[in-house]
């Protein structure tokens, strides 16, 4: 009898206990995930782009980043570096994606296995600038080789990136087929430093130097320096986006690299691409495609 009269308050409270515990389960519901946009926006996420100093010191990326971040709502951090250290940073898997130029180099590392989903996105070309005066005379230059070893019969200052940059690798691969070493001689300055650096160092030097035309004609207005060489077929200047390998490097944000590549070579990126400009001057041209 004392049993059952034990019994019964016992079960009333485990049932309130019961009850109160489904109420607060109720309640305290874990938080719905966050919800994605009819765009199919990826809420915020965020994508690493080491990519050459050209395409940053032009503002290229100032103009066609912020429109991919609102269209995709993916956040680009930017790590602005010569080609040749982009590339060691992507093959050490401390960046998502790649915008570089040094195209022969490229696709034997996607060969290699460091990088996927490589496309020519854009191109420009390389230009010869120096003194207005011309000593060396290298307007008159049949091709860029010529003109290069003009400079070095001239002795005349070349400042040169000396920073393995994809400009850099293009200067040094014209001294190699003009047959000069010019790092044995007094008038050749290779200082280690990005484009800007470089232009400004011709400038107060009154030095010539090779540079990307689409830096130099967002910087020209504060240079003295002059076009003096350009159109040959070995200054053509080819840059390709890709993407770190995944399988190397599990970390990578790959379905944002894709978007981000896609965004690039879409129709509307390439029309961005080329309807960059500065001082009414187109500084890239749209290369998807393009052999």
């Amino acid at each position: 009898m004392s049993l059952k009269v034990l019994n019964k308050p016992l079960t009333k409270f485990m049932l309130c206990i019961l009850a109160i515990g489904f109420l607060a389960t109720g309640c305290t519901q874990e938080p719905a995930p966050e919800e994605e946009d009819p765009g199919g926006n990826l809420n915020k996420g965020t994508l690493t782009l080491t990519t050459t100093t050209s395409t940053y010191d032009s503002g290229l990326l100032d103009y066609i980043n912020p429109i991919f971040e609102q269209e995709t709502g993916l956040r680009v951090e930017v790590i602005s570096q010569g080609t040749g250290a982009a590339l060691e940073t992507g093959k050490r898997g401390d960046a998502d994606v790649l915008l570089v130029h040094d195209r022969e180099t490229e696709l034997e590392l996607v060969d290699e296995g460091y990088f996927v989903d490589r496309h020519d996105v854009m191109y420009n070309d390389f230009i010869l600038i120096g003194p207005e005066a011309d000593p060396a005379g290298i307007k008159a230059a049949g091709n860029a080789v010529v003109a290069l070893g003009l400079i070095a019969e001239n002795e005349s200052t070349f400042v040169s990136r000396g920073d393995d940059s994809g400009t850099h690798r293009r200067e040094m691969k014209l001294w190699e087929n003009a047959g000069i070493i010019p790092d044995e001689e007094d008038w050749y300055l290779s200082i280690g430093q990005g484009m800007g650096n470089t232009l400004n160092l011709a400038d107060q030097t009154l030095g010539y130097t090779i540079a990307d035309r689409g830096t130099y004609i967002a910087v020209k207005d504060n240079l003295e320096l002059t076009l003096l060489f350009e159109g040959d077929p070995d200054l053509s200047n080819q840059y390709g986006v890709m993407a770190v390998n995944p399988d190397r490097h599990p970390h990578v944000e790959y379905n944002y690299v894709s978007k981000y590549i896609e965004f690039l070579i879409s129709d509307r990126g390439q029309e961005l691409i080329g309807s960059y400009q500065v001082e009414s001057e187109a500084l890239f041209f749209p290369g998807f495609g393009l052999e």
